[in-house]
């Protein structure tokens, strides 16, 4: 597994997106809405950042960031094979947030572990 991307909640992802471009010398390589969000990814080259900007208070990302304020969301790790991520995960005593993978941004597959196991950090597997 490698790092594929940094999750981070914001209220407005198009700002933090050219704010982020001009400071990291990023380039916008993916935008959409999905699931009451607007998603930018951002390419820094060996990782991305997930700008996660909620369209409504009612979505999980409103509501994270009602509790929480903007910023860190998760951490993405890059992996071949999902299940099998998700067994060794399993194995290991983790509990998972999704118990089978599913569909996320840009059309890639992913699973959460919870972060009272991770050490408070939320992590996703992703497949690409």
């Amino acid at each position: 597994m490698r790092l594929d991307h940094v999750g981070v909640a914001t209220q407005d992802a198009v700002s933090l997106a050219e704010q982020y471009v001009s400071l990291f010398d990023a380039e916008l390589a993916h935008e959409e809405a999905f699931q009451g969000m607007n998603v930018c990814f951002l390419d820094l080259g060996n990782a991305y950042l997930e700008l996660l900007e909620p369209t409504g208070a009612e979505t999980t990302i409103g509501r994270y960031l009602d509790e929480n304020g903007p910023g860190a969301h998760h951490v993405a790790f890059l992996t071949d094979d999902i299940e099998d991520a998700l067994e060794r995960a399993r194995d290991a005593g983790v509990s998972l947030v999704d118990e089978e993978p599913r569909e996320g941004a840009w059309g890639h597959t992913v699973a959460f572990l919870h972060p009272r196991d991770t050490g408070g950090v939320l992590v996703e597997y992703v497949a690409h």
